[in-house]
Formats: structure tokens, sequence, C-alpha cells
């Protein structure tokens, strides 16, 4: 359990800008040292902590899947190799994964197909600027075609993230465009999308304008079909896809959350602590609303703790007028899993909770090309695509 004082502690040095102590601090929390609270004179070096902003390192976690007879040793996410980063020092802003250090650089053939487009360009407004990488499908001359949005994790590039989700082979077999907006270090010091700050969790401001408006420029200058315009994330970027779907549901037609948590369950470094340690504490106001979602999340994850994703479709799931269905199955050499689907009176899924047994903090199905990924499946990326195009936002009736 998180020791009350020491959480206080945190959250006053965090105000008062003391950002290294209060780092020191919650490593010491997360260790287990109940101890005196941190003080001045407990600093540890600048060079050490380099917080800007405060960071939580969390790290992608390695399982191993046990059955009777002959063990089988799951395939890993990818390791960090190395220093730990930032100089051991935690990360204290969302989820701070190791990177792939030492892992060979991605070719062109990793992250697109042949006769396709994958371009950089920047958007600007009032909340600031964020470039983004935009795929574009071998066929997008037709009519309109829909969108994808995919937020990265912590530590990722568009790249990294396009290679380990195979997302562009699968979006040109399926005519549709994708684009990724990177989130710089001068915003977060491990890339991390700032899901946890309440400045961050609101419509028309931070960082929900900045991806709305990279997503409509992208509309603007493309044959985009308005209906079909979907998000999903990993980790820090599934919870800032939940955001997303909760702060403009007029935008997005559906969300895909992977390894991540719902909009609103954290207001600052310690309650951020508690919801991917424990689960989310207390009521969620904006929670599970009004956009089909579909999440994926390994039974494993000690990065993120599983009960976040019940979180995330927890208003779904409270609905006495949907239908569930549960479904089990198994990859071929691969994760078990569990998927539990809802479905309105027209049988229009609503929701699916696929829980991947005996997975960790990884995407499901993914590409060893990139970082973070586990490659025994069920695919994420085929399985979210299916669900997308399964809605528009004529077909759902917001509530």
């Amino acid at each position: 359990m998180l020791n009350p004082d020491m959480v206080r502690e945190a959250t006053r040095l965090t105000r008062a800008g003391q950002l290294v102590e209060a780092t020191a601090l919650l490593q010491r929390m997360l260790r287990g040292d109940g101890g005196p609270a941190a003080s001045r004179g407990d600093a540890v070096p600048v060079e050490r902590a380099r917080l800007e902003p405060p960071t939580l390192e969390l790290k992608a976690n390695v399982v191993e899947e046990k059955e009777s007879g002959p063990s089988t040793e799951a395939t890993p996410a990818k390791r960090h190799k190395g220093p730990p980063p930032f100089g051991g020092m935690k990360d204290l802003s969302g989820f701070g994964m190791p990177g792939p250090v030492g892992r060979a650089s991605l070719s062109d053939a990793d992250i697109a197909p042949d006769r396709t487009r994958f371009v950089s360009a920047t958007f600007s407004n009032a909340a600031g600027s964020r470039t983004y990488k935009l795929f574009i499908p071998s066929r997008a001359d037709g009519g309109p075609r829909p969108l994808i949005v995919m937020l990265h994790g912590c530590t990722q590039s568009p790249d990294d993230f396009a290679a380990g989700t195979r997302m562009n082979f699968l979006a040109d077999e399926r005519d549709c465009f994708v684009v990724y907006p990177e989130q710089p270090r001068g915003a977060n010091h491990a890339k991390c999308w700032n899901w946890f700050r309440t400045g961050d969790q609101r419509r028309d401001g931070g960082e929900p304008a900045l991806i709305a408006g990279i997503t409509r420029q992208i509309m603007r200058e493309h044959p985009i079909d308005p209906k079909r315009v979907y998000v999903a994330g990993l980790s820090a970027g599934g919870a800032a896809a939940a955001i997303m779907g909760a702060t403009y549901p007029d935008l997005y037609a559906a969300v895909g959350v992977h390894s991540g948590l719902a909009c609103g369950a954290a207001s600052d470094l310690p309650s951020a602590l508690a919801a991917m340690r424990q689960g989310s504490a207390g009521p969620i106001g904006t929670a599970g609303a009004s956009v089909p979602t579909i999440v994926f999340h390994g039974d494993r994850d000690t990065t993120v703790h599983p009960s976040n994703a019940d979180r995330i479709l927890r208003g779904p799931s409270e609905d006495a007028s949907l239908r569930t269905e549960i479904l089990r199955g198994r990859v071929p050499e691969g994760h078990a899993y569990t998927r539990t689907i809802l479905t309105d009176e027209g049988g229009l899924g609503t929701s699916e909770h696929w829980s991947v047994h005996g997975a960790g903090h990884a995407w499901s199905g993914g590409s060893p090309a990139g970082s973070y990924t586990d490659p025994r499946g069920p695919d994420a990326t085929r399985e979210m695509l299916r669900f997308f195009f399964e809605h528009s936002l004529a077909s759902f009736t917001r509530t």
C-alpha cells in the first residue's frame, strides 16, 4: 500500500516546484521504504534527474506463461540493455518504458508497404506545436477514406510505433489513412503523453487540443470520411486515446486503448502512481461514457494494473440494456485470451475487452521490428481495425 503521509509530502514538494525531492521520495515509496519524508537535504543530483516536466519509470514487464506439461516461455517485450535510463531515476510523468538500446535501425520495409507514402508535417495552434507522420495508402485518390489516429507510448517514435503495430500494412489493405502525432522530449522527458495532468484531460486545451487539431488538419487536407475517424494508443498513448474519446465524442467514432487507463484516472503524480500500481480509486467522472471502445490488456501487466481496463469500460458495463457475450480462445502457439463483448439492442457492439492471459505490458500480436510488442498475439491491430469499421458517427447514438 502507498504511505499516505509520503503521498501528501510528494504532492507538497511537487506543488512547491521541488521536483527532484519529490522524485526521490516517490522512488523510496515504490521501493517500500516508509521512512521519513524527503527533505531539501535529500535531493538527488540534478544531472541524474533531468525532470522537465516530472516523469514515472514504468517498464515493460516480461512474463512467462506456465501451463501443465512442458513449459513455454512467452516472447518478451523488448528489454532495455545497458544502464537504466535517466541515470537510474524514476520517470515521473507517465509510462516511461526503457528504450530499446542496441536494436537494429528500422528499415522502410518495417514501417510501410511499397507504393505507399509516410510523410512528415507539423501542426500548431494556441496550445503549442507537434510534428506528426502521416501514412497515405496506395489507393488514396478515390472517395473519402477512414482515418486512424495512433498515439505512441513513452520513448517511442511514430516510425517505431508504426513498425511494432504494423498498422500501416493493415491500413493499406483496408484503404485508410493513419496519422501518428509525436510527443517531443520538450513536453515530456520520456516522450510520454501527459495523460495524468488535468490540463491535458480537457477539450480545447493542452494536448487534447493538439491531437484534435492534427486530426482536423488531416481531414481538411486529404479525402477523409468525417464519420469514420478513430483514435488508438498504447500505454500513455492508450490513456491519451481514452481522453480523446471522452473529450471529443463528436470527432472520433470509436476508440482503441491498449494497456492504458481511463480519462480522469489520475490528477497528479501520486494518484498516477496509485492508479498504475493498483487501479484507480474513487470516481472517474468522464470514464466509459459515449464512444464505442475496444480495450486490450495483458493480465500479467505489472506496469499498468489490469483492473484499469475495467475502469475504461465502466460506463457501458453498467448499462442494463446491453447484452454481454464472453468468448475464449487461444492463438496457435501463443496466448490464450478472454474476449468480453457488449452489444446494444440492435446487435451493434458498444465495447470489447480483450484480456490476454500471460501477457505483460506490450502491444499484443505486434512485430518484433518495433519496441514493446508481444508477437504471441492475439492481433490487436487487426481486431481494432475490425471493431473501428463496425462504427461510424451516424451508427451510434451519443448519450
